[in-house]
């Protein structure tokens, strides 16, 4: 069960990649529900990971998922790797439940925009971004997921740019 870890922050970079190159065509509605149903994914998947940490006992709650080497240079090895302790899916859990409500609700709040897509881009990547944040291994990956928080922060925050009221 452990092992569903590694689809929390996969989900919602799927999402990302399929409204990336597909979101226009996809168009307003279904590109908010192929969203949505990826931060779904991500949920049940905390849920799942959860559920396995609670069969551990104590001591055994610490792990570290290895996704693939990053970087590999004589001997140094920087690893993208996910740790999977009580706290992180604790956090997982509350990114991954509070972004399906806020996918849900921007599903019908977003309905009729020009940019409908785009917003669902920028809110998968955003998730990703902060699941990356709370899950990283490493600071290097926690820093990488920081910094995409910010990236998408400033995207989302200048989403309407070019009304006067913004």
């Amino acid at each position: 069960m452990i092992d569903a870890a590694a689809f929390i922050p996969l989900c919602p970079l799927v999402g990302f990649t399929i409204l990336l190159f597909f979101g226009k065509r996809i168009g307003d509605p279904i590109s908010g529900w192929v969203a949505t149903t990826a931060m779904g994914g991500a949920f049940v998947s905390a849920c799942i990971t959860f559920a396995g940490l609670l069969q551990l006992h104590g001591e055994e709650r610490h792990h570290i998922q290895k996704l693939f080497t990053w970087i590999s240079a004589g001997s140094l090895h920087v690893d993208a790797a996910l740790l999977i302790d009580p706290l992180s899916i604790t956090m997982a859990l509350f990114v991954t439940g509070v972004g399906t409500l806020i996918h849900l609700y921007s599903v019908g709040y977003m309905h009729g925009d020009e940019k409908y897509p785009k917003f669902f881009v920028y809110l998968n990547l955003f998730a990703f971004s902060m699941l990356m944040l709370v899950l990283g291994s490493s600071m290097l990956v926690a820093f990488l997921g920081w910094e995409g928080v910010g990236a998408c922060s400033y995207l989302l925050i200048s989403f309407w740019f070019e009304r006067p009221t913004a």
